[in-house]
């Protein structure tokens, strides 16, 4: 008997490793021998993340390798799979396993991802169908949750639809980008745009949502108001009001000041005056949805970087998975959390008799838990010492989980609500108040925050119905305002509503059945995929569409890839094929369709386009550095730093931007291409997921690594290396 445990990468296997009681580390895979769990040995190897990619479009006809409109569309018959030449060592010792098996564990991430990853390697490894195939499925990584899982494995074949529905999305993507890329970068360069154009399924309706806010922002004329404020004198306190109705100019002022008779200090009446008690619930627990956005706003953290942050905690075993879209947990994690309250209070210093102790439907729902719970901290609860020595986005994170977890067994937050109406001559001003009567929940996050009370809210001094007061009536001029830019944490809503904006937790848990753009594994890598084509820009946190996206975005305007709604039906299509409701082959097929409606409609509606195309035309010239093959300038085009006469001269020259899984700025590569080598570089990793530093050098026109240079040091102002990430920004 043998089983062999296919694990996504090399960390995650050692960690699962861990429980069982005789293992030995070969090279790239782990021998196992333990009773409990399997009968003979078993064996566990892993990926590095997809060991298995598609074919480029070469692999099926010669004449697909180039660009060229008459070779569109790009529709092989039926797609295959290739393993790439970097990976093929670790695919060949998990390939000799696999085909050993007798019984195939499939212990890769707990998502459609992983099962895609899992999956695709199995039949790429030639795996008999026959070969009994079983699941692991956790939502932690902690030693006691692993240890369950594998007494408790799923069978294999209740996540084929989950299988199905992620190569489904892989070969659309596929499908898309292979076609409207070479389209539109072809079409565009007829209207003079000498760029290349990366066009996807989900990528570019997302683009497009962005644009149109930005365009509604130029749009907007801004228009002069004036509004009436009554400073109001009471018996026991003075306060401000307002008049509900804005003005045009002050002629409208003037006239309706005169109508009532409002001149100086004017008598009036407290005419209603309501007070309502209310208790205010704790937030929902978080998805991953909800935290990024929470952690844009209060630290302005990018949704890749929160990912990522979350990623290592759950690999340190002390939160829950973070690949979630639920913000609910079942009766069992509640249990857990119930046993160990006291320890998250100590943890955190807050102290509070718990005022819910059984589980209530806000937080607690199986039945709205379908593949994982929200993220919770697990049951190993580290010390305050151990919290203090992580990065500051990492405590950031781990302690807004925790708190928001917590919460849910705190009192609610009371407060006393007052609604006044002033009647000051029959013109009526209104006003609300609020008064904190138990803070409740909210001591938990008052620690380090702002104290701030929002505009508008103010304390009401005691009043009385049919109080007399004096009112002293002013008008205050303003401008209408245009909408605001979207923040990048705002994206995730945006996308997860498909354009329907809303920020409010409530209202997103209304929308929650509201498919929308992409999957919540998926929405920050289709951000940063929009960055590092240059699409969009981030200052300040805002978000900005570039002189290059607008024109993607004007070529595309009108048809499908514009429209997040239809992106937003293929996602429920895609949803449904992985709930086995659908099939994979029809929605292929309308892929099909569509690729070959656009090859109709999207020249047409690119010939009447009217661009202004310096801007690009001007980088394109400059470029980031000299070509050192034939001295043309070198531009950034997608993925890549390539010749900007790669055409015309039929240069080869080449610069991978994301080289050993380490992005290469601008900076760099004008280094590079200027002094022939860079300082060393931290941040590659090797085929095995190792970390190593080194400096780059160009040999005959390619680039390699250099380990014989020393890194430099600045005496003074050295910068701490999670500086940027304390402050919201990217490492």
């Amino acid at each position: 008997m043998t089983t062999v445990i296919l694990a996504e990468k090399p960390d995650q296997a050692r960690s699962y490793a861990s429980i069982f009681k005789q293992t030995t580390k070969q090279k790239g895979y782990i021998t196992i021998q333990d009773p409990r769990f399997f009968k003979g040995e078993a064996i566990m190897t892993w990926g590095i993340g997809h060991l298995v990619e598609l074919c480029l479009p070469g692999h099926y006809k010669k004449e697909w390798k180039r660009w060229n409109l008459t070779n569109l569309p790009i529709l092989p018959e039926q797609v295959e799979f290739q393993v790439p030449r970097s990976k093929q060592e670790q695919f060949n010792i998990v390939m000799n396993w696999l085909k050993k098996a007798t019984t195939i564990i499939i212990a890769t991430d707990p998502d459609r991802e992983g099962e895609n990853i899992a999956r695709s390697i199995i039949k790429q490894a030639g795996v008999r169908d026959h070969i009994p195939i079983k699941r692991l499925w956790i939502n932690s990584q902690e030693n006691d949750v692993v240890r369950e899982g594998f007494l408790q494995l799923q069978p294999g074949e209740k996540f084929m639809p989950m299988y199905e529905e992620a190569k489904a999305r892989q070969v659309a993507d596929w499908l898309v980008g292979m076609n409207a890329s070479p389209l539109y970068s072809l079409l565009l360069r007829t209207k003079g745009v000498q760029d290349t154009f990366s066009v996807g399924r989900v990528q570019t309706p997302t683009l497009y949502l962005i644009y149109l806010r930005q365009k509604e922002i130029e749009a907007f004329v801004s228009e002069p108001f004036f509004e009436l404020k009554a400073n109001v004198d009471a018996s026991r306190g003075s306060f401000q009001a307002t008049y509900k109705q804005r003005l045009k100019t002050k002629e409208d002022v003037t006239a309706l000041l005169d109508q009532h008779g409002i001149k100086g200090k004017t008598p009036g009446v407290i005419s209603e005056l309501t007070k309502k008690n209310k208790e205010i619930p704790s937030p929902l627990l978080h998805s991953l949805a909800t935290l990024q956005a929470t952690a844009n706003r209060k630290w302005k953290y990018s949704p890749s970087n929160v990912l990522k942050t979350m990623q290592k905690l759950y690999e340190k075993k002390w939160l829950t998975y973070p690949r979630t879209e639920s913000n609910h947990i079942t009766q069992a994690e509640f249990s857990y959390l119930r046993k160990n309250l006291t320890g998250y209070q100590q943890l955190l210093e807050r102290s509070f008799e718990p005022a819910y102790l059984f589980p209530r439907k806000r937080y607690v729902n199986d039945a709205k838990v379908q593949e994982h719970y929200a993220i919770i901290p697990t049951k190993k609860i580290p010390t305050a010492s151990q919290v203090e020595k992580l990065r500051q986005d990492e405590r950031n994170l781990y302690l807004e989980v925790v708190k928001t977890t917590l919460a849910m067994f705190a009192p609610p937050y009371k407060v006393e609500e007052t609604k006044v109406t002033v009647d000051v001559q029959g013109l009526l001003f209104h006003t609300t108040g609020k008064i904190e009567q138990a803070l409740g929940w909210k001591e938990l996050f008052q620690h380090g925050a702002s104290t701030k009370k929002k505009e508008g809210e103010q304390v009401l001094p005691p009043l009385e119905k049919g109080e007399l007061i004096q009112a002293r009536v002013k008008a205050k001029e303003g401008k209408t305002q245009p909408p605001p830019f979207y923040t990048e944490g705002q994206l995730i809503p945006l996308m997860k509503t498909a354009g329907k904006f809303v920020e409010d937790e409530e209202e997103q848990a209304i929308l929650n059945e509201v498919t929308g753009i992409g999957t919540g594994a998926t929405r920050a890598n289709i951000i940063e995929t929009l960055k590092s084509r240059e699409y969009i820009t981030i200052k300040k946190n805002n978000v900005y569409v570039t002189t290059k996206g607008k024109i993607l975005c004007e070529a595309v305007e009108g048809n499908l890839l514009s429209k997040a709604e239809m992106t937003a039906q293929w996602e429920l299509f895609l949803r449904k094929i992985g709930q086995g409701e659908k099939d994979s082959k029809t929605f292929i097929a309308n892929i099909h369709t569509y690729i070959r409606q656009l090859l109709t409609d999207a020249p047409a509606h690119v010939k009447t386009m009217e661009l202004d195309t310096s801007k690009i035309e001007t980088s394109e010239s400059e470029g980031i550095g000299p070509c050192p093959s034939c001295g043309a300038a070198v531009v950034q085009r997608g993925p890549v730093f390539a010749c900007s006469k790669s055409k015309e001269n039929n240069c080869k020259f080449v610069i991978v931007k994301k080289l050993a899984k380490k992005t290469l700025t601008d900076a760099m590569v004008k280094r590079l291409l200027t002094k022939g080598e860079t300082a060393v570089l931290k941040g590659f990793k090797s085929k095995a997921g190792k970390s190593f530093s080194a400096a780059l050098v160009l040999k005959e026109g390619k680039v390699e690594f250099d380990f014989t240079k020393k890194p430099t040091y600045r005496k003074k102002g050295r910068t701490n290396m999670h500086s940027s990430q304390a402050k919201g920004g990217t490492s």
